[in-house]
């Protein structure tokens, strides 16, 4: 059961698992955790504090001899400098998202740095592609966090995407197990990235009210919000975001509430607890070696079972 394919070979890992870059959430403690298991950890800087980036980043060559790498939110990080600022911390991986694949591609990669940019459309693969990006990260609308307010689901968009482009390509949105993760590589991924799995890991910095309500969450308890204004979101269905979920006429980002004392103190009705849809598979928290062990046996033990039984 060895994974051997342009995703590992690119990043350096034994595992084509990325962990999605949530704001706060992808800190050195998960990360570390994902990379030391044969993934990709990343460090998020959508929560804007470059400083405490430049920290977990520190911590992370302490925590870990493996590879990692590092997400730049475009649309959350105002510093122009963000680029020369990854550039500077000795990251060789660099995932970009939420703006354009031109802006900030050219200088990460004449650095030497791997760049993957997610898109949540054919349109948005084709500029990345265009853009020069050595892979993508094709996220579905079913996924958790900020979305396309047009969202298309992984099962129409992940072959669409690979039917029209040659790069490596990193499926997103919905993906939580082996065979979730059999399911992307039929359909044309080399690799997965869990962000709702990761939140609900045993590592995880999230406040434990979070992970019950995840747990405890049917495929049914999410929500889509703002579609009709920029951007959209996917997350939990509480109080507070059935209540926003009615809001159509106006931007509800105002009303998103105070992020920590959400994801550190356990009030789920502070902020928007953000999740994707397949909160409603995870039925338990547990470390991330074991999560990513067993998705890989599981894995392989379905990619088996199809072929005995089909081939």
């Amino acid at each position: 059961m060895i994974f051997n394919n342009c995703i590992t070979e690119m990043l350096g890992v034994d595992i084509p698992i990325i962990q999605a870059p949530m704001g706060w959430i992808a800190r050195s403690h998960l990360a570390s955790a994902v990379s030391n298991a044969g993934g990709m950890g990343i460090i998020e800087t959508s929560s804007g504090e470059l400083d405490e980036i430049k920290n977990e980043i520190r911590k992370m060559r302490d925590l870990t001899d493996k590879p990692f790498g590092v997400n730049i939110a475009q649309a959350f990080v105002r510093d122009p400098d963000i680029a020369q600022f990854v550039i500077d911390q000795g990251v060789k991986f660099v995932t970009t998202s939420a703006g354009s694949p031109t802006r900030y591609t050219p200088e990460l990669k004449s650095a030497g740095l791997t760049v993957f940019h997610v898109v949540p459309t054919l349109r948005a693969a084709m500029k990345a592609v265009d853009a020069g990006v050595d892979g993508l990260i094709v996220e579905g609308g079913e996924g958790g966090g900020f979305k396309n307010p047009n969202d298309v689901a992984s099962m129409v968009l992940l072959p669409l995407v690979r039917s029209k482009v040659d790069v490596p390509i990193v499926a997103a949105g919905g993906f939580t197990d082996g065979k979730s993760m059999a399911a992307a590589f039929a359909l044309g991924a080399e690799g997965v990235q869990m962000g709702t799995r990761m939140v609900a890991a045993l590592e995880s910095p999230v406040h434990e009210n979070w992970k019950s309500a995840i747990v405890t969450s049917q495929e049914t308890d999410t929500v889509f919000l703002n579609r009709f204004h920029s951007p959209a979101l996917r997350a939990l269905r509480t109080e507070r975001s059935s209540r926003l979920e009615k809001m159509v006429d106006e931007n509800i980002m105002p009303e998103f509430g105070n992020s920590r004392d959400l994801y550190f103190g356990g009030d789920m009705e502070s902020a928007i607890a953000l999740s994707g849809q397949v909160a409603g598979r995870i039925e338990d928290v547990k470390p991330v070696a074991e999560i990513l062990e067993e998705t890989k046996k599981e894995f392989f033990e379905t990619m088996k079972a199809l072929s005995s039984q089909y081939l």
